[in-house]
This record gives C-alpha cells, sequence and structure tokens, in this order.
C-alpha cells in the first residue's frame, strides 16, 4: 500500500493510503491527476510529489474541495515539489 493523491473529476483532492490511484476514485475512470504524499517530519506539513502512471501530473487549478479524511482529517500545510526528492521549483498550495 503507497500513500497516493487523485484529483478526481469533480475536483475533489483525495487522499488514501492504496494500491492504485484508481482505488481513491470509487469507480469513476477520470481523473485530473495524482500522485504520492507524505508528512514533513519537521514541521507537520503535506509533501505531495510525483505523478499518477494512470493520470499523469495533477492539476491543481481542478481542484474545488479536498477530502482530508485520507490524512487524518484536519487540514495543514501543502507543498507540491515537481522534481521530487529536489526541492527545487515547490509550489505551496492555498486552497
Amino acid at each position: 500500500m503507497y500513500q497516493k493523491f487523485v484529483i478526481d473529476s469533480d475536483g475533489v483532492l483525495r487522499f488514501g493510503t492504496v494500491f492504485l490511484h484508481r482505488d481513491l476514485l470509487g469507480g469513476d475512470d477520470f481523473a485530473f491527476g495524482g500522485g504520492l504524499w507524505q508528512i514533513d517530519p519537521a514541521d507537520g506539513s503535506l509533501i505531495l510529489f510525483g505523478r499518477s502512471f494512470d493520470f499523469g501530473r495533477p492539476d491543481f487549478s481542478r481542484v474545488e474541495r479536498i477530502d482530508w479524511s485520507g490524512v487524518g482529517g484536519t487540514p495543514m500545510p501543502m507543498t507540491f515539489y515537481p522534481h521530487w526528492p529536489s526541492r527545487e521549483g515547490a509550489i505551496h498550495l492555498q486552497m
């Protein structure tokens, strides 16, 4: 099982611990990308990185709502690292 996220066709950013990004979609066959996540031990923020092999790089402009239940239910700061493990080009997400 892997810590993954996906942006579903309704614009919901979903998190979970699953084998496939598709497992986060509840039967839907489309997503606006996805990737992997982990909690930064230094400050407790959420680190997002990578891309989904099935759905591609995440398009955060499509996010309408965040479902925090897959990461403990509490909103937290998020940063997307497009060139993980390099922190170059970090995008701090304000949603």
